[in-house]
């Protein structure tokens, strides 16, 4: 013990106070620093060693306050005044302090979050241990990295409020969905969320490892399916530009035969018609009067031409009949009344659709009439 006594209060010191060139300064800070946390300091020297380390702190050279921040990065000697100055400090200073030094409190941590920096909400995700506290700070408020650091860390103590967060904020992100997916404790309720996000290889390991039954996930892989489908076609009644939305759904594969009877059956028809144009490579115009003005044959021709299947063609002719039938009567109905009667018409012709498309149609007209019924009680 007297060594490391002798050698913080003499050699290293006079070495560190006498160098003039950064590098042999960054060297001496760091021996000196080692010195320090390997020796049994006591009261005085623990005094003496924080003076020190705050002097270090303020020192002009960037590679100084490096060396004593790697080398104590860990340890409870650095006061607690002085790591908030060196997680203020430069990232090549600063970074090693907030992944890992433990004089930090939770109020520490949690204004580095907020400060807003995306690399120092990273390292405060990664930490040894990261409390309830913090990990529901990072979830609610850092960026997707930060997030996805501290769901891939299982020192992180992640309520499901914390879970349910990252989730909103971030569960289109698969390196977000896969790193919570992975965790080695999961709320059913969060497992349940994650099984429309993730791979069929992270599905299979939920079912592994957090009892997620098979039938669940069928069920709830099922729902998130349907679930886009009604984005989808919520965004397609709202689009301005149809053409140039129907474009970004051929591109990601997203404008399919379902999609588009779908749409039609639930009255969608401008949507239907820039649809069929963007799959036949057709202008919009040619494609209204070939599915509206060109005979009987018009819209078998676009049909065609738009590669949709054979075997749903009746299906497409009854949702254009149907359509063309509630036009003709010219009752002043809005959107929602539209819909009903479409979906209601549409099925009672018992079209030869897919049984997925049918049982979306049906709970479609279901969730239309519920609300045409809290409507009319209402008025």
């Amino acid at each position: 013990m007297t060594a490391y006594r002798s050698k913080l209060t003499d050699l290293d010191i006079r070495r560190l106070v006498k160098a003039t060139d950064e590098d042999e300064r960054a060297s001496a800070a760091h021996k000196l620093c080692r010195t320090m946390e390997l020796a049994d300091l006591s009261t005085e020297e623990r005094a003496a060693a924080e003076k020190i380390l705050r002097l270090l702190a303020d020192d002009a050279a960037e590679m100084v306050r490096r060396a004593m921040a790697v080398t104590l990065k860990a340890s409870n000697l650095i006061p607690r005044d002085v790591a908030r100055k060196l997680a203020a400090d430069v990232d090549s200073v600063a970074l090693p302090i907030i992944e890992f030094s433990p004089v930090f409190s939770d109020a520490d941590l949690i204004e580095i979050v907020r400060a807003g920096s995306t690399l120092r909400q990273t390292a405060v995700a990664a930490r040894p241990r990261v409390s309830r506290d913090v990990a529901e700070a990072i979830a609610f408020e850092a960026a997707e990295p930060a997030v996805r650091m501290l769901a891939s860390n299982d020192n992180a103590d992640l309520s499901r409020i914390a879970m349910d967060a990252a989730l909103d904020r971030f569960g289109a992100s698969r390196d977000v969905s896969t790193a919570l997916a992975y965790r080695a404790a999961l709320p059913l309720e969060i497992s349940e969320r994650l099984i429309g996000l993730v791979s069929d290889q992270v599905r299979d390991h939920l079912i592994a490892r957090h009892s997620v039954s098979p039938e669940t996930v069928i069920r709830l892989a099922t729902d998130a399916r349907e679930r886009a489908t009604v984005d989808l076609l919520d965004q397609a009644r709202s689009a301005e530009d149809m053409q140039a939305f129907c474009a970004r759904l051929r591109a990601r594969n997203a404008l399919t035969p379902s999609l588009l009877l779908r749409a039609l059956a639930t009255g969608a028809m401008t949507f239907f018609e820039h649809g069929v144009a963007e799959l036949a490579g057709t202008p919009h115009a040619r494609a209204w009067l070939m599915v509206h003005d060109a005979g009987p044959l018009g819209l078998r021709a676009i049909y065609d031409r738009a590669g949709l299947p054979p075997r749903l063609f009746a299906a497409f002719r009854a949702g254009v009949d149907t359509w063309r039938g509630l036009q003709a009567e010219g009752a002043p109905l809005d959107a929602e009344a539209f819909q009903e009667k479409m979906l209601q018409r549409f099925l009672t012709q018992r079209p030869q659709a897919s049984r997925d498309d049918v049982s979306y149609l049906m709970d479609r007209l279901d969730k239309v009439s519920a609300v045409d019924v809290q409507d009319r009680t209402a008025a």
